[in-house]
């Protein structure tokens, strides 16, 4: 047995398809029944508005098949609504203030240990910086630390914030952290032995950190392991190319970072 459409309407009299068209603002289309052409100027749900070249307004319903566009039958139909615009962030994940200008810097500072480490947290919180008028700069080596901090002599309007490498219990870093006991200075740390290693290992393409053998040269160790050049600052300048947002970090680092600008940006 063969099965039959129940319509059995003549496919040369069946209406065919017409396209779909946004009804943008300016579009100029006629509507067939009245003969009245102009362009779009407002579509709400359910008609359309347009504009004849005298100024007339005319609204229709949005029907199917409803309109001619250069002659041709069209089924308007209701402009999609704009997603909404989200809001620029900077590489460290605040919003973005387009045109701002750099605040007059601030006496209050940040040290890090290390240029490495200046250069990352110059690269992902640069333009926060900048905005709250905070200097960073950099401590050659923890051994330093209190000698700055007697020489930068903090107060509350005019805080030190520092970031050490290595923080952990039971260091050397941390009995030198320890001694700075100002409650207008703030020192933190991480736990890793070079900033390297607060980089995640996925936005470099590596599986994890190689561990290096204690007396052995941290940097040297993880480059002859990972079989990279033996010039660690060519090195770092690569690790530091792939770190394009805090995404890219661990967050051991972002937590203590964000800390030490929110130190030094409090208000007195």
């Amino acid at each position: 047995m063969r099965d039959y459409s129940p319509d059995l309407t003549a496919p040369w009299k069946k209406p065919q398809p017409v396209p779909e068209v946004a009804a943008e603002p300016g579009l100029v289309v006629e509507e067939p029944g009245t003969g009245f052409c102009g362009a779009v100027i407002r579509c709400e749900a359910g008609t359309v508005t347009l504009e004849d070249r005298f100024g007339k307004h005319r609204v229709f319903p949005l029907e199917p098949r409803g309109f001619l566009l250069e002659g041709r039958p069209v089924t308007l139909v209701r402009p999609a609504a704009a997603a909404p615009v989200k809001p620029a962030r900077t590489a460290s994940g605040s919003v973005a203030v387009p045109g701002a200008r750099a605040r007059v810097a601030r006496a209050g500072r940040i040290y890090v240990e290390g240029r490495h480490d200046a250069e990352l947290v110059e690269k992902v919180w640069g333009d926060d910086l900048r905005i709250e008028g905070v200097v960073v700069e950099y401590l050659e080596g923890v051994d330093d630390l209190p000698s700055i901090v007697a020489e930068f002599d903090p107060d509350a309007d005019a805080r030190l914030g520092v970031l050490v490498d290595h923080l952990l219990p039971g260091t050397k870093e941390w009995r030198i952290a320890q001694s700075v006991t100002s409650d207008h200075a703030l020192v933190v740390g991480h736990p890793y032995i070079d900033i390297w290693e607060a980089v995640k290992p996925s936005a470099l393409g590596i599986p994890a950190w190689p561990r290096v053998p204690h007396g052995q040269d941290w940097k040297k160790g993880v480059c002859k392991a990972l079989g990279w050049p033996e010039n660690t600052g060519a090195v770092w300048q690569a690790i530091l190319a792939k770190v394009t947002s805090y995404r890219d970090l661990e967050p051991e680092l972002l937590g203590r970072v964000e800390e030490l600008i929110d130190f030094v940006t409090a208000e007195a």
